[in-house]
């Protein structure tokens, strides 16, 4: 069989990365909100792509490939707003026994996409990528640490506090504060291990003793409650064709058409 030409492999290229764009805009819609900034960031990928398809040579990988280059491109968009819920305030909320939720009333609200949405708009986007990635998308810890470049370890330290911002920002000043029985497990520790727990991450004692506390605790399982609800429903959400409007898909399409991978 001859050698593909350069134009046969220019435009299989093309054809690879449009067959990516619906899990790219759905991805970058849950990290920049709104369908403009999706397509911006989704175009500017494809571009960067087609600029550098020269360096890629791992076939197997061009999903991840374009998922790191599209993180960044976010990443690079993204600014910090007053409305975002700090890392300061979220270990000192987890870290404080007496913090609850009302696990009923914030469940309730996510029976729209729109609570869901506006919650995760007041993560920062760092913590927000990890969690979508991971809860919506479903990406193993070490593939989002491949795509953000960043430890394995720090992966999981942004899964387990993004977690906690997107269940506090859906409380938004409905928190419960409520006092605690005498349970073996402190809360803080609790909270500590339990998005570990969430992930089957836990050894068989640390598993009983987190299990234990949940089963005394007033103000945890509330928590727990709502951690489990908002990773589900996250991946409830995972639908390649709820987000993308035809119009959108069209004119990113467009942009990875044989003629334009040939320039």
């Amino acid at each position: 069989m001859a050698p593909a030409t350069l134009e046969t492999r220019d435009e299989e290229f093309a054809r690879r990365v449009a067959a990516e764009i619906n899990g790219l805009y759905r991805y970058a819609h849950w990290l920049v909100g709104n369908d403009a900034d999706a397509e911006d960031v989704v175009g500017d990928t494809i571009v960067r792509a087609l600029e550098r398809r020269d360096q890629f040579r791992d076939a197997a990988s061009l999903r991840a490939w374009l998922r790191q280059i599209l993180y960044h491109r976010a990443i690079d968009r993204a600014r910090h707003r007053a409305h975002e819920v700090s890392v300061a305030e979220i270990e000192h909320d987890w870290g404080d026994e007496r913090y609850s939720v009302d696990a009923d009333a914030l469940l309730e609200r996510l029976e729209t996409r729109a609570e869901l949405a506006d919650a995760l708009a007041h993560v920062p986007v760092h913590y927000r990528a990890v969690v979508v990635a991971h809860d919506a998308e479903g990406w193993s810890a070490p593939e989002i640490a491949q795509m953000t470049g960043i430890s394995l370890a720090a992966v999981k330290q942004r899964l387990r506090r993004g977690r906690m911002m997107v269940v506090s920002a859906l409380a938004r000043g409905e928190e419960r504060r409520m006092a605690n029985g005498d349970v073996a497990m402190s809360c803080v520790d609790a909270r500590a291990r339990v998005s570990d727990y969430l992930d089957d991450e836990l050894g068989v004692d640390e598993r009983r003793q987190l299990e234990a506390h949940l089963a005394n605790c007033v103000t945890c399982p509330p928590l727990y409650a709502s951690l489990v609800g908002v990773r589900d429903l996250l991946g409830d959400w995972h639908d390649p064709d709820s987000v993308i409007p035809e119009a959108i898909r069209q004119r990113l399409t467009e942009r990875v058409a044989p003629s334009d991978a040939d320039g």
